[in-house]
């Protein structure tokens, strides 16, 4: 059986090099030293004049490859050695796709004045040289006639059929070769250009070459949303239709985890995940890991790795093995490799389609401008648009949750079908709130930036953006929610007075093509009395949402005792689930990262680990331990009313035994002071200690407050009997 044979020719060093000019010139100095060179040559054995061969005809293979020697054709034979090949393997060490080759003998000569072949093309760990960093790509063609092209299998191709491809886009032309032959890639290209299909065609044909005895989590799909993951994996299962031994997961949060532990545990081939849940599971989950790891695609890179999610990428990529192939998409690329360097991406192709920021042909671009004294009329120039302008097809993006909610309650009074997307809702509602919108069931659609990204609705005829967003970045994501693979569309932004930095950055964008709409006062004012008469119902709504909220949370706490009480063995014979990043830490770092920006600094590339996250969480759970001491020496536990007259009653049995044993002599008493004593009733005595009790708390209490402070007996001289 042949075996991969590696040769490694260390250079000398300077002490070497020096010494042995030194005997150069004792050679030349010396004749004795002549003398024995020549006498000791033909003494060589055979052996060692064979090695000798054998190096010289190594070190002339620069370039051609060497030619063999008499003995080793004799050893074979007569026939000369041939260089054998095989195709790349997987992470695990399995074949996957034919289209790369590798020799299986590999001779690196290393000398004094030349680099080694692989450290000429290893990437430098400089973040601004760009060019040093990215392999340079020679060849690549950014075209292709069909999928027939590009060298896919056929079920690939019928499933490429029966969705309607005919022709490969420009990022899927030059990505899909080069993705079968294992390379990592970093692919960038204007929205609605087919990205999605770019990774998962030659992931699946990758697949194809898989060993089908040994099941394993094979490819990771990350994303940052949760509607983009599902897509995801809807597309992955579009594609794979023909192919019936391919399996994907789905792992996202708001969703069942049980559900999910069990899919994973089950090793399907692919699995799409946003980054949190999936941390989740690789901590707490049992028998869930990714050793066998081959291929790591992060859609939306960009938005990855900013400062939410860049603590838990990183987790994420040192759970996954150093043999495998990365690739990331984004249709706004950044330019700066440093985050990418920490990914460890082995000499990446930078792939750019088009332009980052340029825009579609078919995109129309306007601007409403929205003077200070009419900024309050926010909403009443919004619903003016909506109700004649564009009634049908449009995606509102609001600045935040609770606009959202409100622009959706105010369709709602005034006769729109809308339906609301964003965080607030549980993943069930977000669901149906963007099924109903491709259904057309409704015709308005309120986001947040949620659904900013990657997501393909057919027909969306015009995106308003509401809230300007807030970098041209978010701008770019925001209007490729329309005008989608060739298809017309409108974009609508209000810009106020505060945002004329982003318009001069759309306006440099779009140039001579951006327009600007204007609303007609009559409907501004007409829609402004509207909204007027609209508040009480919508303080009413929100009123009740509020109340049917705190019901529900109730519910959820009643249920949540009840079962602690029936299952209670069961619940705390589990392990504790751990966190690599609670809600808390999340808050403090986003806190943090806010001040930053506003100090001038550039947060995104604080990256807190794993570790420093246990830290934070251990230190905040000593505080609380702390606190808690504190508080239970500040404050003292009284003892119950019970234990207080079962001890009474101890002592007044015991003093009674005493004096009747004679062991305490009982001094006399006047009748006359204290007549009530002796004609007390257990009753009475029980009052009469419970008063006493309540007084000394008031004492108490008062003291707290800064009163006076009022004469007070011991509380030991109340139960002593004489």
């Amino acid at each position: 059986m042949a075996t991969t044979t590696k040769f490694v020719f260390e250079p000398p060093s300077d002490e070497e090099i020096e010494h042995e000019e030194e005997i150069e010139h004792e050679e030349e100095s010396n004749p004795r030293m002549k003398m024995k060179k020549k006498q000791k040559q033909p003494n060589m054995s055979k052996l060692k004049q064979k090695k000798y061969q054998k190096t010289r005809n190594r070190s002339r293979r620069g370039t051609s490859p060497p030619t063999p020697s008499r003995s080793l054709m004799n050893t074979f034979g007569g026939a000369p050695l041939q260089l054998t090949t095989k195709y790349p393997k997987l992470a695990s060490g399995d074949p996957s796709s034919p289209p790369k080759i590798m020799t299986r003998t590999k001779i690196l000569i290393r000398s004094p004045t030349t680099k080694p072949e692989e450290e000429d093309d290893l990437p430098t760990t400089s973040g601004n040289d760009v060019k040093s960093f990215f392999s340079h790509v020679e060849g690549v063609s950014f075209h292709a006639n069909s999928f027939l092209d590009l060298h896919l299998s056929r079920p690939l191709l019928r499933a490429c059929e029966a969705l309607g491809y005919s022709k490969p886009t420009p990022i899927q032309a030059a990505c899909i070769p080069l993705a079968l032959t294992g390379r990592d890639i970093c692919g960038s290209a204007i929205t609605g250009s087919g990205k999605t299909a770019a990774f998962s065609l030659p992931t699946l044909e990758r697949l194809l070459y898989r060993p089908k005895n040994r099941p394993a989590i094979r490819v990771l799909i990350l994303t940052p949303t949760r509607e983009l993951a599902v897509q995801v994996h809807s597309m992955i299962g579009k594609l794979a239709q023909f192919i019936t031994d391919i399996r994907c997961c789905l792992v996202v949060g708001g969703l069942s985890t049980k559900v999910q532990e069990a899919a994973l545990r089950s090793l399907p081939d692919i699995v799409v995940a946003t980054p949190g849940r999936m941390i989740d599971h690789l901590r707490n989950s049992l028998s869930v890991h990714l050793d066998e790891l081959a291929v790591l695609i992060l859609d939306e890179a960009d938005r990855l790795l900013e400062l939410g999610f860049s603590a838990e990428i990183h987790e994420l990529v040192k759970m996954c093995p150093k043999r495998r192939q990365t690739m990331l998409f984004s249709a706004t690329m950044t330019e700066q490799v440093d985050e990418l360097i920490k990914l460890s991406l082995n000499k990446p192709l930078r792939l750019s389609a088009d332009p980052s920021t340029k825009r579609p042909a078919t995109l129309t671009e306007e601007v409403v401008r929205i003077r200070r004294m009419r900024e309050g009329n926010h909403e009443a120039v919004l619903l003016a648009l909506c109700s004649k302008t564009f009634t049908s097809k449009v995606i509102i993006f609001s600045g935040t949750k609770k606009a959202a909610h409100r622009l959706k309650i105010l369709f709602g009074l005034a006769g729109f079908k809308a339906a609301e997307l964003h965080g607030d809702l549980t993943q069930a509602q977000r669901l149906d709130a963007l099924e109903l919108f491709r259904k057309q069931q409704v015709d308005f659609l309120i986001a947040t930036d949620v659904a900013a990204r990657g997501l393909d609705i057919i027909g969306v005829q015009t995106v308003i953006n509401f809230a300007c967003p807030r970098d041209l970045t978010s701008y770019v994501h925001r209007v490729g929610r329309t005008a989608r693979a060739g298809r017309e569309g409108y974009a609508v932004t209000f810009v106020t007075d505060n945002d004329r930095s982003l318009l001069k950055a759309i306006v440099k964008r779009a140039g001579s093509r951006l327009k600007s709409r204007i609303v007609a006062e009559q409907s501004i004012k007409k829609w402004s009395e509207i909204i007027e008469q609209m508040e009480d119902q919508v303080s009413s709504i929100l009123q009740e949402e509020r109340e049917e909220m705190a019901l529900r949370k109730a519910e959820m706490e009643m249920t949540k005792a009840e079962n602690m009480i029936a299952h209670k063995d069961e619940i705390y014979s589990r392990p504790k689930r751990t966190w690599f990043v609670t809600e808390k830490e999340k808050k403090l770092v986003a806190k943090a990262a806010k001040e930053a920006l506003g100090k001038g600094k550039s947060a995104g590339n604080e990256v807190i680990s794993a570790e420093q996250a246990e830290e934070l969480k251990m230190k905040e759970k000593r505080k609380r331990e702390r606190e808690g001491e504190e508080k239970s020496k500040t404050e003292k536990k009284g003892i119950p009313l019970v234990d207080v007259a079962y001890r009474r009653a101890k002592a007044v049995k015991a003093a009674k035994k005493a004096v009747d044993a004679g062991k305490i002599v009982k001094k006399s008493v006047k009748k006359s002071k204290q007549p009530s004593q002796i004609t007390k009733s257990r009753t009475e005595e029980m009052q009469e200690l419970f008063q006493d009790d309540m007084s000394e708390k008031r004492q108490k209490r008062t003291q707290r407050m800064g009163g006076k402070k009022k004469s007070s007996f011991k509380s030991k001289s109340r139960y002593k009997r004489r």
